[in-house]
């Protein structure tokens, strides 16, 4: 998978330094990954929440959510959002 952007992930492991691994082991993991439906997507992660259109990993033992996009035909992962529960409770998922 493509991923874009990791530029978003940097930028929030610069702030919450304990996040940097746990982001660095799912970008790696995502890369190489090859989905082509949500299905594939829980059976790497069973965390994993499909919500609409967006996926929702939790990071970093669940102390952090991580909201992407993924166009499947594509093979691309948008970044869309990542932050602690209470940011995440602040966002609507489906429009983020």
């Amino acid at each position: 998978m493509r991923i874009i952007a990791k530029r978003t992930l940097r930028e929030f492991w610069r702030i919450r330094p304990d996040s940097e691994q746990p982001l660095k082991a799912w970008h790696q993991e995502a890369a190489r990954a090859d989905w082509s439906n949500p299905a594939e997507v829980k059976a790497l992660y069973r965390n994993a929440s499909p919500v609409g259109d967006r996926v929702v990993f939790n990071i970093a033992g669940n102390k952090y959510r991580l909201v992407v996009w993924i166009n499947y035909p594509h093979r691309i992962v948008y970044v869309k959002f990542i932050g602690t529960h209470k940011d995440y409770d602040k966002i609507d998922v489906r429009t983020v």
